[in-house]
């Protein structure tokens, strides 16, 4: 916690139990006061915003009140307690705390062809491919969000506070993992390298281990879980697509997303699958070049490269 966020907390919380009728406990509320100047700037300032929230004003004070600054603010309580004033303290703390736990959320995102690695700090790292999107937050270093395209996880597993993430409408959490997260038009799918993932932990409560893949068709709900190689698992990160069962979507989401290349599917084209790699530097070189390496049927269309099936 930083200084300025535990003085505040401090003061709150002196607001709120001065300002009890019950409180007794002065002489260590003055104790606190003295221990240093910004404690009574910071009790004021609280005090003052309890107030004017409440729009009430201080009770007058009596002739025998003018007294040192010390001794008046040890007679708040009695003096300042009106109706409602200490609910609004109690609602200031309340806001206090709920501004401190609320995520202080930022983005990263990359465009067609890039990957971003991001360092996280705790000895995790995530790497985004390209044409992608993620959330994460600055408070919290255990928590991702992918809004878009794919990302490659590698958590430093920490039994007591696992790392969260969430997309495509699910949560997943780690189980000391390395793990490959995709959501876009062409669907949803988790591949664990190692370690283990628990989708939607609250709910189905489907564990993967190392070599597991589960996947969700676009408009689907279907969980499907298959094995998959491990160490085929995230090789984009390395410069390599390597597709098993793929469908034609997948394939051409995955080589525009890697190349930088715009690949979409011909109208009408078979769904078909396909299994095979592919190195990203020979697709962004020459996009046609993935038919031969596939085993597909791609051309030229406008700023598009079609992909049709065997």
């Amino acid at each position: 916690m930083q200084p300025d966020e535990q003085l505040r907390e401090e003061a709150l919380a002196w607001a709120v139990r001065t300002l009890d009728p019950a409180f007794a406990d002065w002489d260590a509320f003055t104790h606190w006061l003295e221990a240093n100047p910004a404690h009574a700037a910071a009790y004021d300032r609280i005090a003052a915003a309890a107030m004017e929230a409440g729009e009430l004003s201080p009770a007058p004070a009596a002739a025998n009140d003018v007294q040192e600054a010390s001794t008046i603010r040890r007679q708040v309580g009695r003096r300042w307690f009106a109706g409602g004033l200490a609910a609004c303290a109690a609602g200031l703390l309340a806001v206090g705390l709920w501004q401190q736990a609320t995520p202080d959320l930022y983005s990263r995102q990359t465009a067609p062809g890039q990957v971003l690695a991001i360092d996280l700090g705790d000895g995790s790292r995530i790497h985004l491919a390209g044409d992608s999107r993620i959330e994460l937050d600055r408070d919290n270093l255990r928590f991702a969000r992918l809004e878009r395209g794919r990302a490659l996880f590698t958590i430093h597993h920490d039994e007591a506070n696992p790392f969260r993430v969430e997309a495509g409408g699910h949560e997943l959490l780690d189980v000391g993992t390395v793990f490959d997260v995709r959501d876009d038009a062409a669907g949803f799918s988790v591949a664990v390298q190692e370690g283990a993932v628990m989708v939607d932990p609250h709910d189905v409560k489907v564990r993967l281990d190392a070599g597991d893949q589960l996947a969700i068709a676009p408009g689907s709900d279907r969980m499907v879980v298959s094995e998959i190689a491990a160490a085929d698992i995230g090789t984009w990160r390395d410069g390599r697509l390597t597709f098993a069962s793929a469908s034609l979507a997948e394939v051409a989401a995955e080589l525009a997303r890697a190349s930088g290349h715009r690949f979409i599917t011909a109208p009408g084209a078979p769904r078909g699958s396909l299994t095979g790699s592919i190195l990203v530097d020979a697709v962004r070189r020459d996009p046609a070049s993935a038919g031969a390496l596939l085993g597909v049927a791609v051309w030229r269309q406008g700023d598009a490269w079609m992909i049709e099936g065997p």
